[in-house]
């Protein structure tokens, strides 16, 4: 992780920049795996594990 990467909302922005996550959540019972909220968490779990 460098620079761009410094906190877990850059790294989701980046995906959804990508087009790797959805801009929105859509609020479905079980998210889907473009899901910024699911996005957000997993890069926020990266960045306890690393720390």
């Amino acid at each position: 992780m460098g620079k761009k990467d410094s906190d877990p909302q850059a790294r989701v922005r980046r995906l959804m920049k990508a087009g790797k996550v959805k801009k929105k959540c859509c609020r479905s019972k079980s998210r889907c795996k473009k899901c910024p909220v699911l996005a957000l968490k997993k890069a926020k779990l990266k960045f306890a594990v690393a720390a």
